[in-house]
């Protein structure tokens, strides 16, 4: 009888102490940003289309993405697909998981800038991107001097990894 008043005390305690009201609902997700290739080279004026994805490990309905940008290297304007510019260091709320940036150059000399990607928990994602001044070359030539047609190098696809 002991056996099974300690038993039963046992299977009470457990039940009143495992149980909590509140849900333990995951918010905050780790994500990535991939990029189609992009040229290597601008010439002063032209622009650089860079095709976005924002690649989440999982989805919370409350979560959303902002982006923002530091040019360190040359000049340049960058603006989302929505023909907004973008200023330097100021964030703009990113409606959609893929989106498109373009980068116009605006000097004679190489351009760098860093994108960042963020959500509203504190999680980040840098992209830095590099391009060099084309000078206009059109290629090289052949051995009867004709001009072979001149074609850009692409960057690699690249993925950006999160910041903890």
């Amino acid at each position: 009888m002991n056996i099974l008043m300690c038993g039963c005390m046992a299977a009470a305690l457990f039940c009143c102490t495992s149980c909590n009201d509140d849900l333990d609902i995951q918010q905050s997700y780790e994500f990535t940003v991939e990029t189609m290739p992009v040229p290597k080279e601008l010439a002063k004026g032209e622009t650089a289309e860079i095709r976005c994805t924002l690649k989440r490990s999982g989805e919370f309905a409350d979560a959303f993405y902002t982006i923002r940008y530091f040019q360190y290297d040359g000049k340049g304007t960058l603006s989302l697909d929505n023909n907004l510019v973008l200023l330097p260091n100021d964030r703009y709320l990113l409606e959609n998981g893929q989106f498109r940036l373009y980068y116009t150059s605006q000097c004679e000399e190489s351009q760098n800038f860093i994108v960042v990607v963020e959500d509203n928990f504190g999680k980040s994602c840098e992209l830095e991107f590099d391009f060099q001044h084309d000078n206009g070359g059109t290629g090289e030539t052949e051995g009867d001097g004709k001009q072979l047609p001149y074609v850009r190098p692409l960057d690699s696809l690249v993925i950006a990894k999160p910041r903890l």
